[in-house]
């Protein structure tokens, strides 16, 4: 598979602080990135980078087949940008500032009218074609400046929070244009702090301390490289004495406990920890039925996100080496 987007070993000093340190990513047509990691990380300035807006102290990448650091007008040519704080031309008006920008990435009269009458409807802002946009309120701007990037129809975009004061039906239908770019081949570098959005849409996660990659992998594989334990809770019907006897003694069944009941769960849950569900799970089950239990419901749940994020945050033996295999050897974001 081709590779859109690649760095290696970039890096970005601002005097004595190392913004961006030896960072190195791939990120293939087609592929979304989300970069995790709390203010300060690195990420912002990375992003500015890979988009031509900021020279590497340091390093090398490309972004669709343009070199970061001898073409920067290049790159930006051919990537979406949207950041934390669009600035908008705010005494314009909506078709005229995206004209504007239509007419500096080179587009045609006619289809840069035809494509910003797409952004506008698109984006729920047709009656307010007429407003100048200082009175839009925030979700309307990220509207804007999200229409800014898709414009010139980019090969890559990157993203900083681009759902951020959006309501949930706007967030949903950013995401969904995230989707839809994504598998029209297109590139996506996406910096979040909302873990689920980053879970849900993302090919692959790195999470950033001090502008170094601390762990990196497909998000199912982060949660399962983070804990092999699984918690396995067992909703009962009614209580069963013999429960926690019936299933004490298997084996891969570990830390079994009954939970008291309450006004939702009449019977009570039966928890227990096991590495080997495909296993285990039918095994407890068959034991639970034959000791006369009744149940109703039966949920596994392995490490969240949210539990490997602070993990590679927390963990000062993880900056700048390889996290239980999280990183590759040199470095590079698989």
């Amino acid at each position: 598979m081709e590779e859109m987007i690649t760095a290696r070993c970039l890096t970005r000093r601002f005097r004595n602080v190392v913004a961006v340190d030896r960072l190195s990513l791939r990120v293939p047509d087609g592929a979304i990135l989300a970069l995790l990691g709390p203010n300060g990380a690195g990420k912002t300035t990375t992003v500015r980078m890979l988009a031509g807006l900021l020279a590497p102290s340091d390093g090398e990448a490309t972004v669709a087949g343009r070199d970061v650091r001898t073409d920067p007008a290049g790159v930006r040519a051919r990537v979406g940008l949207v950041t934390d704080t669009p600035g908008l031309y705010e005494q314009m008006t909506l078709p005229a500032y995206l004209d504007f920008f239509g007419a500096l990435y080179g587009m045609p009269v006619a289809g840069r009218a035809r494509r910003i009458d797409e952004l506008i409807s698109f984006f729920d802002l047709s009656e307010h074609r007429s407003e100048r946009m200082t009175g839009f309120s925030k979700g309307m701007k990220q509207k804007v400046a999200l229409a800014r990037a898709l414009l010139h129809e980019p090969s890559a975009l990157f993203l900083d929070e681009p759902t951020a004061g959006l309501d949930p039906l706007g967030a949903k239908a950013v995401r969904d244009l995230i989707v839809g770019l994504k598998q029209a081949n297109r590139s996506i570098i996406l910096c979040t702090h909302d873990l689920d959005e980053a879970e849900r849409l993302a090919d692959e996660i790195a999470i950033l301390r001090h502008g170094r990659i601390v762990a990196s992998d497909a998000p199912g594989a982060l949660r399962a490289r983070a804990s092999l334990d699984t918690v396995v809770s067992v909703e009962l019907a009614e209580p069963c004495p013999n429960a926690l006897a019936a299933v004490a003694g298997l084996d891969g069944v570990e830390d079994t406990t009954m939970l008291a009941d309450s006004p939702l769960v009449a019977g009570g849950v039966l928890r227990y920890r096991t590495r080997r569900t495909p296993e285990v799970n039918p095994a407890v089950i068959a034991a639970l039925v034959g000791a006369g239990a009744r149940i109703v419901n039966v949920v596994s749940e392995n490490r969240s996100l949210e539990d490997v994020y602070a993990m590679a945050l927390s963990d000062p033996g993880t900056s700048g080496s390889s996290q239980d295999g999280a990183i590759t050897s040199n470095g590079e974001v698989r």
